[in-house]
């Protein structure tokens, strides 16, 4: 006697797949774009500023109106779908990704690219599947379960003026150790990941005071700020009310060219090219 049939199993409605946001062009004007093509669209480095010894640098960040960088330590409150959606397509363009050790513990970073249909948009591009990730640390104070240290498929490099090594952790570890009398030394430190990990184009995640040091340095050539619709407040002297660049004044406040203006729910994506330093720029090109 056969057995009885199995009851047939009904179909599991699955969502669609949700649209991309659309930005909507206000500089130079057109058509409304998805971050992916927007990105396609960029030319990274830009065209007759192609350097031979660092990396091309982009500056990434998110503030509110006022200013502030973080709202109870963390950027990611500040963000739109729009925002993370261009935050993850300039991951899927560039060779390495730069972000501070303070900023890997608070916002927990994972592996940089996650999404399989990016990781072959940059296998497309000539690119490895996922950036190399880049971390700024000077005393090593990386928690072993940091989800990007943790993850055995992710490629990092520690840039920092110490000696010492990591322990227990899963991710292929490198080191570009740089110093110069005890601190680090960021021209060295980039001239060495483009010579030694092929990083002709870096993209920096921040925090505050790398960027103030790079930027000092004249070691940025891009500046893309999303500016969220949001007053937070707070005293930067406390410390707590951090913005994108934090520490010491220039001894110059540095020129920005506009180079492109978008709009997604009343957040505004500002793209700047970043001239100022032009000296410290030459001496590196």
């Amino acid at each position: 006697m056969s057995s009885p049939e199995p009851p047939p199993v009904a179909p599991v409605d699955r969502p669609a797949p949700r649209a991309p946001a659309l930005f909507t062009r206000l500089l130079p004007a057109g058509e409304p774009a998805t971050a992916g093509e927007l990105v396609d669209a960029i030319e990274l480095p830009a065209r007759g500023r192609s350097l031979a010894q660092r990396p091309y640098v982009v500056l990434n960040m998110v503030a509110t109106v006022d200013g502030r960088a973080t709202v109870d330590g963390r950027s990611g409150t500040l963000s739109n779908r729009a925002d993370r959606e261009l935050f993850h397509a300039l991951r899927g363009a560039v060779d390495g990704v730069l972000v501070g050790a303070g900023t890997i513990r608070a916002e927990r970073y994972g592996p940089m690219v996650r999404d399989e249909a990016l990781r072959r948009r940059r296998v497309e591009r000539g690119l490895s599947e996922q950036p190399l990730a880049c971390i700024v640390s000077g005393l090593l104070e990386l928690p072993p379960d940091t989800p990007l240290l943790a993850d055995g498929a992710s490629r990092v490099v520690i840039v920092t003026p110490s000696a010492a090594s990591l322990t227990g952790v899963s991710a292929h570890v490198d080191y570009v150790r740089a110093a110069d009398q005890g601190m680090l030394d960021l021209p060295h430190a980039l001239a060495e990941l483009r010579e030694s990990h092929a990083v002709q184009t870096l993209l920096c995640e921040g925090g505050p005071h790398l960027n103030a040091e790079l930027l000092a340095a004249g070691l940025v050539d891009e500046l893309f700020l999303s500016l969220s619709p949001a007053l937070a407040g707070g005293d930067d002297a406390t410390g707590a009310a951090l913005r994108i660049i934090a520490g010491a004044d220039f001894d110059e406040p540095l020129a920005l060219e506009l180079l492109s203006a978008l709009e997604n729910e009343s957040c505004v994506f500002l793209r700047y090219a970043v001239r100022a330093d032009v000296a410290a720029r030459d001496r590196l090109s």
